[in-house]
């Protein structure tokens, strides 16, 4: 069968339950994405500061494992007319190809209670869209992507969300956005769950309502508010300024962001009260971006976020997210993107983070990150997409166990339609 005639096909029977009339843009504007990934993943621990002398010799040297992900995304266009109507869904599915009782616990894949990781492990959903004018409000399997609530995609399969959410840009320079969830998934995992706060060990979940909104207020100008409240858990706000400073050829940007954060209704995992402020300057000429910044937690807590989500922060690097109790962090990065060098599509990234709590006058906290990255992505050939990344991760704590980690990812996307 043709893919024409297959698009064709498939398009005639999602479209045969739809309310609407003249389904036109639902069929043409449709896309049917298959994305491959495959991943290496292999960390070695190497002290066990903060551990008994029991934990310590039950403890795990190594974490080793190779998997294969699909992620299968359909994405509808809307049917014509005032109010457009669509949906969209997506088919994900992890296999395993190497791992052991002894070596799980990545990420990559669930761990069952004999400590061995699943031979494979899948999820689906969908997602009911509605359009009027530049407003978007969609129901279902979600990817939030806010200040307050970043989706974690940082190992085979992507963390998803249950619930609702609206977007409009019918203003221009402005983009609003809300939403209510009350469900996820985890990376690692298939089953759906109720939401709680990351290292919270209780049995209580509770839904999470957002609002924000981004404002162009020039080219070089963009301001940034959200509030989001996780039910009996915390409450918090946001406030983001980037602007770019065209300078000596290049572009020198600056990049602020706050967050205030309160515990809520029950308090089910303690008191919360604290500020965090991050800042980052970064220049860019010829290929070339140096950057530094600065980050300093105040107040009781560390920073809460949802469970296993990825945090909006400078300082969320690979191993480390240094957003503990009145933890102060000194972060510098560079890198390169070979473009400039005659190599399009290859990019090479270096960072280093030193986080402590020396403020609080306590013992404290120490712990340092240094991170490499090497990627390409193919241009061109019958390979065109092919992407290859390397991760290099060294990180150090005098509270936390020290990790060597190397990754190895190679994805490559295939367009059906």
């Amino acid at each position: 069968m043709s893919r024409a005639v297959f698009r064709g096909a498939t398009c005639g029977l999602l479209c045969g339950w739809l309310p609407v009339a003249g389904a036109g843009g639902f069929v043409d504007d449709s896309k049917l994405k298959l994305q491959l990934r495959n991943v290496y993943f292999n960390e070695n621990f190497r002290d066990e500061q903060g551990m008994s002398a029991r934990a310590a010799a039950s403890a795990k040297s190594e974490r080793v494992e190779w998997a294969q992900g699909f992620l299968l995304d359909y994405q509808s266009g809307f049917t014509q007319g005032t109010l457009g109507v669509g949906f969209d869904a997506v088919g994900l599915l992890g296999v395993r190809l190497d791992s052991g009782r002894g070596r799980s616990g990545t990420g990559l894949l669930p761990v069952h209670d004999d400590g061995r990781a699943a031979d494979a492990f899948a999820s689906a959903g969908i997602t009911a869209k509605a359009r009027m004018g530049q407003t978007v409000v969609k129901h279902g399997t979600l990817l939030p992507r806010t200040p307050v609530l970043v989706y974690n995609d940082a190992r085979l399969l992507p963390q998803t969300y249950q619930g609702t959410q609206l977007t409009s840009t019918d203003i221009a320079g402005l983009a609003l956005t809300a939403g209510h969830l009350d469900r996820f998934k985890q990376r690692d995992s298939s089953d759906s769950t109720g939401l709680y706060l990351d290292g919270y060990g209780g049995g209580q979940a509770g839904d999470f309502t957002f609002a924000g909104a981004d404002y162009a207020v020039s080219k070089q100008l963009r301001l940034s508010y959200f509030h989001g409240q996780l039910e009996h858990f915390y409450r918090q706000d946001f406030v983001g300024v980037v602007h770019d400073l065209p300078l000596a050829g290049g572009v020198f940007t600056t990049d602020l962001r706050y967050f205030k954060s309160r515990d809520s209704g029950a308090g089910y995992a303690g008191p919360i009260d604290n500020d965090m402020f991050s800042g980052q300057v970064a220049y860019a000429h010829s290929g070339h971006t140096v950057g530094a910044g600065y980050q300093v937690l105040d107040g009781e807590a560390g920073l809460p976020y949802i469970s296993g989500a990825t945090v909006y922060s400078f300082s969320n690097v690979g191993i480390g997210k240094f957003v503990e109790e009145q933890e102060q962090t000194w972060m510098a990065s560079y890198a390169y993107n070979f473009a400039a060098a005659g190599v399009p599509g290859l990019t090479f990234m270096a960072r280093y983070l030193s986080g402590d709590n020396s403020r609080s006058g306590a013992a404290g906290i120490k712990e340092w990150e240094r991170d490499a990255e090497l990627a390409y992505v193919v241009q061109a050939g019958p390979l065109q997409g092919l992407g290859v990344k390397l991760r290099n991760y060294v990180y150090r704590s005098d509270f936390a166990r020290g990790r060597d980690s190397n990754r190895l990812y190679l994805t490559y996307d295939i367009a059906i339609w």
